[in-house]
């Protein structure tokens, strides 16, 4: 009976190794590569985990309190990745500098309005940031290849 399941497992662990060789290479995963090459912006993948816990559960199910509780994180986040030296791939891009700080701005906005209470415009100042936070991560993807959403 052992000889009648050999053959098949063997073929499933080929083909499955196989597989996965051939998917690695293939998917481009962008941030290992990135890494890899000594390519990556801490302060953006920081911000990024923040930015998941807390918006994650707004677009999901409309659940605010993950954000009201990481606002304040949300702004320290964002307030390091502003005063971190910038990539040299955006030394002379005004855009992506006027982004980051625009960042920062929005982030402290956002943490206002947290105080405040007023759920709707909770969602739009966060929907706001979490756009913003996109179109940064999209810049610093969008020459290497696929981007990584969250």
């Amino acid at each position: 009976m052992t000889k009648n399941l050999f053959i098949p497992v063997l073929s499933l662990s080929l083909i499955m190794a196989f597989g996965c060789s051939t998917k690695n290479k293939e998917s481009g995963n962008d941030h290992q590569d990135h890494e890899a090459m000594g390519e990556d912006w801490k302060e953006m993948d920081d911000f990024h985990m923040v930015m998941a816990e807390a918006f994650h559960p707004y677009k999901d199910s409309s659940n605010l309190e993950p954000a009201k509780q990481n606002a304040a994180e949300l702004m320290e986040a964002a307030d390091k990745w502003a005063q971190a030296p910038i990539p040299e791939k955006f030394e002379e891009d005004d855009e992506v500098k006027f982004k980051i700080n625009q960042l920062k701005v929005d982030a402290a906005t956002f943490v206002d309005v947290v105080k405040a209470g007023d759920d709707k415009a909770i969602g739009e100042s966060l929907t706001k940031l979490h756009d913003l936070f996109h179109e940064l991560q999209e810049s610093w993807y969008g020459s290497h290849g696929e981007m990584n959403h969250h």
